[in-house]
């Protein structure tokens, strides 16, 4: 029943990407596809499970993106690190977020395991530090990414979008810190 219902979802977004890529006519650069499949902690299904019923979908539509010359961002929220070899090899190009606080997550962590194999996206924390912290620790953690990652990382907030907690201070930092040249 589950592989029944994944495949009319898959092929619903499979029509609707060629709608829309046919429709930019080669102005889109990247598409964000995805679902959250970590928690803090870890997968909220093993590997296995991953593979099997998350991954053969997630390559149907990366194939028809890439068919377009665009690029896969594939999103999923909480710790998944021991899912990123499995986005890989589907052909994903860059994973987002980097849930900050995410157990596995660290920038270090991601740059040893998988540097040069696939961009990340994120890591500016929004659990604690966005909303809470200080702009220059805001700075400091972008300063940092940078330094992990100094090609290939879009700096963001480890979420799809900056919460409304957000002091506009600290979105100011983080913007002001991932555009400076250095």
């Amino acid at each position: 029943m589950v592989h029944y219902v994944d495949e009319k979802i898959v092929s619903f977004y499979e029509k609707a990407l060629h709608i829309f890529l046919d429709n930019t006519h080669g102005r889109v650069d990247a598409v964000l596809i995805g679902d959250d499949m970590g928690s803090q902690r870890g997968l909220m299904i093993s590997p296995e499970l991953v593979k099997e019923f998350v991954i053969p979908g997630a390559k149907r539509l990366i194939d028809i993106i890439h068919s377009y010359g665009a690029k896969v961002i594939y999103h999923s929220c909480g710790s998944i690190v021991e899912a990123i070899p499995l986005l890989i090899e589907a052909g994903v190009d860059a994973v987002h977020p980097i849930q900050a606080l995410a157990a596995g997550m660290q920038p270090a962590n991601l740059k040893a395991k998988f540097e040069g194999k696939v961009s990340f996206c994120g890591g500016v924390d929004t659990q604690d530090l966005l909303p809470n912290g200080k702009p220059e620790e805001v700075m400091a953690k972008v300063k940092e990414l940078r330094g992990y990652f100094p090609t290939g990382l879009i700096i963001s907030p480890s979420h799809e979008a900056i919460q409304n907690d957000v002091p506009p201070a600290n979105i100011k930092a983080l913007f002001d810190e991932a555009t400076k040249f250095y």
